[in-house]
């Protein structure tokens, strides 16, 4: 994998740049709509190709060794194949789930049991064992095995844990110098830098990921309940401490507000599932503010919606049709939501790429943020 700059921002940290894997570039700032099990939900791949032009998803890894399973994706050829994907791809290492399925796991220094929340069966990752499973699925980026604490918590145990993921980074290290990618593709890993909102932690977490070199890094642990405030603080803590040449990934951010204050603290991609599980509860996020499609000031509103069209979602649909798809239940409701939220993510991301090369990224991007936190 490649990184190279094309563009900063005087007046902010923010740049354009592209990452080059062996099947394809991604222009930075960069979004990646979230498939978790091999889909993006309510999308068609086809539509995530030609209609909002996605250069990159994200799946699971998790998830996917828990159902279709290994055996399943290696006879198609990995997981690109699987799915017919023939665009970068990353997988997660399955370590927000050691945050998230707190109730079925035990974390110990070999690794994490889970209980199967599909049917109680017991499983076991190692940070060895997550990156053969990541070899497996094949993605272009993969993330290294960590823990991901939740918030609040103590700084006893956050200490502990930045210290084992440290240990299982280097476990993650030693095992993909002893194997080799499976499908004729290179693979590049994300170290992720962890330590709650404890300064302290966070800088050294930050120096040890900088340290291992790898070609890109991430930050983790972030948008899991802690005041916004103590995100960007931390965000800016973080990327002054990981390498400029590198690429660095905010992991699970978030609202199109955030998206834009982290890029200006100079983060260069993205994954949240907002767009997709919000529009499916009726949350539209337009170039104008945002829209509870549920509310019945929309009932005869036929205009389309987005203020400013920017894909052909926002000019097939009205508002007035879109609620009562969604008030009604029916599936094409969710899609037409998805997608609509998911062509604002992807927009606004190009967008704000464009006003880096330009110059004038510091002075669009507050007007930007007062249009998208409005309610309309």
């Amino acid at each position: 994998m490649k990184f190279q700059i094309q563009a900063s921002c005087a007046n902010t940290s923010a740049r354009a740049g592209t990452i080059t894997t062996d099947r394809g570039q991604i222009q930075t700032p960069a979004f990646m709509p979230v498939g978790t099990v091999g889909t993006v939900k309510a999308i068609h791949l086809r539509e995530l190709k030609q209609d909002l032009d996605a250069p990159i998803i994200l799946g699971n890894t998790y998830h996917l060794y828990v159902r279709p399973g290994l055996d399943v994706i290696e006879k198609a050829g990995g997981l690109h194949k699987f799915i017919n994907w023939d665009r970068p791809m990353l997988t997660d290492s399955g370590g927000y789930q050691v945050y998230s399925l707190a109730g079925i796991r035990k974390i110990k220094e070999e690794g994490v049991h889970f209980s199967s929340h599909i049917d109680g069966t017991k499983l076991f990752f190692s940070p060895e064992y997550v990156m053969d499973i990541q070899r497996s699925l094949g993605a272009d980026i993969i993330m290294a095995f960590d823990e991901c604490v939740s918030y609040p918590s103590e700084y006893k145990y956050a200490d502990l844990s930045v210290e084992m993921t440290h240990r299982w980074l280097q476990r993650c290290i030693n095992r993909l110098n002893e194997t080799e990618p499976k499908y004729g593709f290179g693979q590049t890993m994300f170290p992720i830098v962890q330590g709650s909102v404890f300064k302290d932690l966070r800088v050294r977490s930050a120096e040890f990921i900088s340290s291992m070199n790898c070609e890109g890094n991430a930050i983790g642990g972030l948008s899991v309940g802690e005041p916004t405030e103590n995100m960007y603080e931390t965000t800016e803590l973080v990327c002054n401490i990981l390498p400029k040449e590198k690429p660095r990934y905010l992991m699970g951010v978030g609202k199109p507000e955030n998206i834009l204050e982290c890029i200006s603290l100079g983060i260069d991609m993205f994954d949240c599932v907002m767009p997709t599980r919000n529009g499916r509860n009726g949350m539209i996020f337009t170039t104008e503010g945002i829209v509870n499609i549920k509310n019945a000031k929309w009932k005869d509103d036929f205009s389309p919606l987005n203020p400013e069209p920017h894909s052909f979602v926002d000019m097939d649909y009205s508002k007035a049709y879109l609620r009562h798809l969604i008030m009604s239940g029916e599936r094409l409701g969710s899609q037409i939501a998805s997608l609509a939220n998911l062509s604002l993510y992807l927009w606004l991301v190009k967008q704000a790429r464009e006003h880096i090369i330009a110059g004038d990224f510091h002075t669009w991007k507050p007007m930007m943020i007062a249009k998208l936190t409005t309610r309309l």
